[in-house]
């Protein structure tokens, strides 16, 4: 096998291709965590929109998660990436201001994070639907006000029900940075075709690119471990 597959197209420096590979697999997780970081902000946003909202932000809201989800993923990023930038660069003109070059990366951050925060919209609202109404009852009872009510009941309660649907939307926008190859952003997948195709040795780098997310994966199953059984360990203390 080894004299099949020439190992040192993976060194680090050149003529390897190993550094390449790391720096693409770099930007795929500065991407993900940008884009989960920005999901989870409009995800908590619009769980509590959709719970506790007048019913024009509940429908615009509903529209919001129907079509994201309804929509394939790749149409999305291509529709975000490119008409989402050129709608930006005419209302910068209709204001007066010259088209601005938008960095890939930032992009990449708002298209992952426009998509994530539709699904996390929907977890965050069935875990805070789990919470038993009487905590949040008897907590209101007791005069404290929403922020603390928010802070002390409804948060700690629905981490448990969030975490599984959450650490599958982070596995999911790891994935999805893939997705970004197709308007030309140098992530892993990228890189991995360009190295592909300059080598012909098409079997060990799409190999070494697998084995890189699988390890991103395993890495990110540990950390996720972790903080479940921290979210759980109150509820199983007191069983």
């Amino acid at each position: 096998m080894d004299s099949l597959v020439n190992w040192s197209l993976l060194a680090l420096s050149a003529p390897g291709w190993g550094g390449v590979l790391l720096q693409g697999f770099l930007r795929s997780i500065e991407i993900a965590l940008g884009g989960y970081a920005l999901g989870l902000l409009l995800g908590i946003g619009g769980a509590f929109g959709k719970l506790y909202g007048g019913p024009v932000l509940r429908d615009l809201l509903e529209c919001y998660t129907t079509i994201v989800r309804a929509v394939p993923e790749l149409v999305l990023i291509l529709l975000l990436y490119y008409a989402g930038t050129d709608l930006l660069n005419q209302l910068l003109g209709f204001a007066g201001i010259g088209p601005v070059d938008i960095s890939g990366l930032l992009a990449g951050i708002f298209v992952i994070g426009v998509v994530q925060g539709a699904y996390s919209t929907e977890v965050l609202r069935g875990a805070i639907k789990a919470v038993p109404a009487g905590q949040i009852e008897a907590a209101r009872a007791y005069g404290m006000s929403p922020a603390k009510v928010l802070r002390r009941i409804t948060l700690p309660a629905m981490l448990p029900h969030a975490i599984p649907g959450l650490a599958n939307l982070w596995l999911i926008a790891t994935k999805d940075t893939a997705l970004l190859a197709v308007v030309g952003f140098a992530e892993l997948t990228l890189v991995t075709r360009q190295a592909a195709g300059a080598t012909k040795a098409y079997f060990l780098f799409f190999c070494a690119a697998g084995a890189l997310y699988l390890a991103l994966t395993l890495v990110s199953n540990l950390f996720i471990g972790v903080i479940e059984w921290h979210a759980r360990r109150g509820l199983v203390e007191r069983r």
